[in-house]
């Protein structure tokens, strides 16, 4: 069925023909795995193993430290070789397990497969926990936290959300496509463990062949599908909620404030081995594409892989000068194609020198285009203007923390002006002052 979209957002060139149609698939193991210790929100988990152990897929390499924390495991078997810092997507080095793949992919144990519908609750949530699932759009929350909510609140409405808005990025249409049965059966476990009375699978109106394959299945489940305009960001939760219920989210609010829940369509799937199979989170889809990609692609990666291992895989035209994880928008350029992919990694895109385009940057217009744009209803230009003045009572007044940091006032500014730059730098400023203080 037809929904509403959302006030604000922008229409960035798709770019998504060259993997959309094309079925994934599976990368070769790498010489070296680098399994980040951290790889989720909340605290990194602890290591458990040392330089020599040999260890079985799937085996825990990094025991949870607190209840926001989730294990890591071992993508393959192998020996470990190190456990020491390496490069992070993040931007910093910090601790990983490096492990070196023996060739025979051996499962620590033997996982066998049974129905969730005669386990509890607070099994399920057990299971998803020690499998390490965690929001797989990028966010990376620990999905047990997600589906365990405080006493008093309650949850009527679950999102399965396949968007998938930014440019270039189709590893959810491809999880959706390839992985139907998986991506079913995790919305019913969503459903038990919430006991959402209403779900939804979100799409956009581009991805009315999905709807069309999927329609019979979720008739049959009560699932309605919700297809929205093709606008950025549409998959951020708060947009996404409201194009579909009409609810907003508090502003210091979360969605399960307003009785909704939502999670990523690859996470709902890993939901599926984690319940059905005990099956640890040690791969997911993603997109490598990119001007400067020779055989653009959705790969089955396991995690730890290094980005430059893909890229070698799929093929460059020339020196990238510049590579993305995630999409153009909300990504982050990585400075060594060093560090790995991890669970919250849906894309890699490589670009040329000629592809990046870095205008002059000019005075503001005043012309109010990111103002338009902005799907938070901030006033981009005045709180950027604060920022670089380090006026941040004057940023947090116009509330520069509700930013959802999602490009779209720097993506329309016609002075190329770096908006989300400058309230990015607000933004933390005014998180350090106020754990200073």
């Amino acid at each position: 069925m037809k929904r509403r979209s959302f006030p604000g957002g922008t229409h960035p060139p798709q770019h998504k023909s060259a993997t959309a149609d094309t079925p994934s698939e599976i990368c070769p193991l790498p010489p070296e795995l680098v399994i980040p210790l951290a790889q989720h929100v909340g605290a990194p988990a602890v290591a458990c193993v040392n330089a020599g152990q040999r260890v079985g897929r799937g085996q825990v390499v990094g025991k949870p430290n607190g209840f926001v924390s989730v294990p890591v495991h071992a993508s393959t078997s192998g020996l470990v070789v190190a456990v020491e810092s390496r490069p992070h997507p993040c931007g910093a080095e910090l601790p990983a397990v490096i492990l070196q793949p023996d060739g025979d992919d051996v499962w620590a144990e033997e996982y066998l497969t049974q129905s969730f519908h005669v386990l509890t609750t607070e099994t399920m949530l057990e299971r998803i926990r020690e499998a390490g699932v965690v929001g797989m759009g990028g966010a990376a929350f620990p999905t047990h936290v997600k589906l365990d909510p405080p006493h008093g609140k309650t949850i009527d409405t679950a999102i399965v959300n396949a968007v998938e808005c930014e440019p270039w990025v189709t590893a959810d249409r491809r999880v959706l496509l390839e992985q139907r049965d998986k991506v079913l059966t995790g919305l019913e476990v969503l459903q038990k463990i919430s006991g959402a009375r209403q779900m939804w699978i979100g799409l956009e109106d581009n991805q009315t062949d999905v709807a069309a394959l999927l329609a019979p299945h979720c008739k049959q489940r009560g699932v309605g599908i919700a297809i929205m305009p093709a606008k950025y960001p549409q998959g951020a939760e708060r947009q996404i909620i409201y194009a579909i219920t009409g609810r907003r989210v508090p502003t210091r609010g979360l969605p399960m404030d307003v009785g909704v829940l939502v999670q990523n369509v690859g996470t709902v799937a890993a939901l599926t081995d984690a319940v059905t199979r005990a099956r640890p989170l040690i791969e997911r889809m993603v997109t490598i594409s990119g001007p400067d990609v020779a055989r653009p692609r959705n790969l089955r990666v396991r995690i730890g892989t290094p980005v430059a291992h893909l890229l070698k895989h799929c093929g460059l035209r020339e020196e990238a000068a510049k590579v993305l994880l995630g999409g153009p928008m909300m990504g982050t350029a990585q400075h060594t194609l060093a560090v790995p992919v991890l669970r919250g990694t849906s894309g890699v895109l490589a670009f040329r020198r000629q592809d990046i385009t870095a205008p002059a940057v000019g005075s503001c217009l005043r012309c109010g285009r990111c103002v338009a744009a902005c799907p938070m209803h901030l006033l981009p230009t005045f709180i950027a203007d604060y920022a670089r003045r380090d006026a941040l009572d004057l940023a947090e007044r116009f509330a520069a923390r509700n930013c959802i940091e999602c490009g779209s006032c720097s993506f329309v500014c016609p002075a190329g002006i770096p908006l989300v730059q400058s309230i990015r730098y607000a933004k933390g400023a005014i998180l350090a002052r106020r754990r200073s203080t």
